[in-house]
């Protein structure tokens, strides 16, 4: 039996496609917001951990029987937390408030079974944002957008995105928006990957 991705990522797709598991994608129906006002104050890998489960939950309870994979990403930068940037001009905004600083990548996933939660973990990448130019920002923007709206950070590290930093400290699909590594052994725990 296929795992359930409850998400349309095309990041997350690709690293599950590329590592050979077989997956079912489907879009889990959250009001991510919502629940971010409920969190205020709360850690980002606790949040990342708490979306990631409510994507999961709301797939799981619909596949009886079936496992769930759940995943959430979010960035902070000077104790600020960011979402993905919903028009051009506020990923201008992002991109400006990230030059010269570091940003935290925390990406969470979650295994669900039959609405129970059997597995989750986070795992926090630094990313040191080199400083950014206007001509830069609206060069790169001109080139990545729209594909970056629906990325938290505003970059595709396997793109551009690349370009904005002077280093990086993490683990690189962590970074791609899940920790797969440790997905791949938390299948292999639950039968759904050979040993």
């Amino acid at each position: 039996m296929t795992v359930i991705l409850a998400s349309q990522s095309a990041s997350r797709k690709a690293m599950l496609e590329a590592a050979g598991v077989p997956f079912e994608a489907i879009a889990a129906d959250v009001d991510e917001s919502a629940i971010k006002r409920e969190l205020i104050g709360v850690g980002g890998c606790e949040i990342a951990g708490i979306l990631a489960e409510a994507k999961a939950l709301g797939v799981s309870l619909g596949a009886p029987g079936r496992l769930v994979l759940g995943g959430d990403s979010l960035v902070e930068c000077c104790g600020r937390q960011f979402d993905k940037p919903k028009s051009r001009d506020q990923a201008v905004e992002h991109l400006e408030f990230f030059s010269g600083k570091e940003m935290h990548l925390h990406s969470a996933a979650v295994l669900m079974r039959d609405g129970a939660t059997v597995w989750k973990t986070c795992e926090l990448a630094k990313l040191r944002v080199r400083t950014l130019s206007p001509q830069f920002i609206d060069s790169y923007l001109d080139r990545e957008w729209p594909a970056v709206s629906g990325c938290v950070g505003v970059f595709r590290m396997e793109a551009l995105g690349v370009q904005l930093f002077e280093s990086v400290e993490g683990n690189h699909f962590t970074i791609l928006g899940m920790p797969l590594l440790a997905v791949l052994g938390a299948l292999r725990e639950q039968g759904e990957l050979a040993a």
